[in-house]
């Protein structure tokens, strides 16, 4: 019984097993004490994401070298068996790396920095050919799988000769999926989006947080995500404020009153502006940019370095001038309209067009009010 050849075969699968199960875990201790040593954060993601599979693969191999070779119909199914996992454990595996290789390139491609373009850039290329190389792997892997049953094998050369047609339908019947792909790969390998990009798409503010082959995640200034197919940024416009440069212009307009003094509000405007370390030093003005019947438009304009720090800049200018109108000069600030203005101006405005006549309470309001800023005499 000690001499059978069973009992031999399956000692030399085990001792196999159990030296594959060595190796694979003498492997994991080396690379989580060089880690260690390193302290390397893609040793230890290699160790983490890499370990079972590249155990499992070397179990399946020492397996698969030790059984003998097959005599009947179930030496046939086991071996078959085990070429199957080995295919698809050695396809898991080559998965990970990539992943622990796309993670190693991130951390020496910092985002974080003032000048960040060229990385985000080859970020987004990496992201997505790692996304096309794991794909592409893994329909080699199942290829590989179905290949190895004969059946399959013997279909697949009689379709052969149908294989245009079979194309031609699953390209149909596939369009808008291979039609998204195609895009995600003309945003990545032409640079028209990157990872980290400030745009504006269906009227909302937002950061592509993730960019893959069929569509691009967008974190929106309230935390919302926003979904959208990677053919809507090859068909549709939009605004991508990171093109370039990631400094933008940021506006703030004012209604302001025609009494309102237009020199003390650019003088306010500018120490506002130089004030802020929100400002790059860059670029501001101030302007009288349009009027109304009502008020008159002013514009001030001042440069940030990104999207998010424009808008806070934005908001401290508004409340500063404001304020400064409000305490020293109220009658700067829009008043509701007087509704018998609204009757005076409907009356008028057959002959005299659609301006808006002052009634005679608002001219009053206006002469009272240069009364008491005129100098006494």
């Amino acid at each position: 019984m000690p001499d059978s050849p069973i009992v031999r075969a399956a000692t030399e699968v085990v001792a196999w097993a159990v030296g594959a199960v060595l190796v694979g875990w003498l492997s994991g201790v080396f690379v989580n004490w060089l880690a260690r040593r390193r302290n390397s954060r893609a040793l230890r993601m290699l160790s983490r994401k890499c370990q079972r599979p590249w155990v499992l693969v070397l179990v399946v191999w020492a397996v698969y070298n030790a059984v003998p070779p097959p005599t009947g119909a179930v030496g046939s199914a086991i071996r078959h068996v085990l070429e199957l996992l080995l295919v698809g454990l050695t396809a898991l595996l080559v998965v990970r790396l990539l992943y622990v290789a796309e993670d190693a390139a991130f951390q020496r491609l910092r985002i974080d920095v003032r000048d960040n373009r060229r990385t985000r850039r080859v970020r987004t290329q990496i992201g997505i050919m790692r996304r096309l190389t794991s794909a592409v792997v893994i329909v080699l892997a199942l290829g590989a799988m179905l290949m190895t049953f004969d059946a399959l094998r013997t279909l697949g050369a009689s379709l052969l000769a149908s294989a245009g047609v079979a194309g031609a339908i699953a390209g149909l019947a596939a369009q808008t999926t291979l039609r998204n792909i195609l895009a995600g790969l003309q945003l990545a390998l032409t640079d028209q989006l990157r990872y980290d990009d400030v745009v504006v798409v269906e009227a909302e503010w937002g950061r592509v947080e993730e960019l893959t082959l069929t569509h691009v995640v967008v974190r929106l200034w309230d935390e919302r995500r926003l979904m959208l197919p990677t053919t809507y940024f090859i068909t549709t416009p939009f605004e991508n404020w990171t093109r370039d440069e990631s400094r933008v212009l940021g506006a703030v307009l004012l209604h302001l009153d025609y009494l309102a003094p237009v020199e003390e509000v650019r003088a306010e405007s500018r120490r506002i502006v130089e004030q802020s370390p929100l400002w790059d030093r860059r670029a501001w003005v101030c302007q009288v940019v349009d009027s109304t019947p009502w008020t008159m438009v002013v514009r001030v304009l001042a440069s940030a370095s990104d999207g998010p720090t424009s808008w806070d800049l934005r908001c401290e200018i508004r409340e500063a001038l404001i304020a400064f109108l409000a305490a020293k000069h109220p009658e700067a600030l829009p008043r509701p309209a007087d509704p018998l203005s609204f009757d005076d101006a409907a009356t008028q405005s057959s002959g005299q067009g659609f301006g808006r006549q002052p009634s005679q309470g608002r001219t009053q309001r206006s002469e009272a009010a240069r009364s008491e800023e005129a100098p006494p005499t």
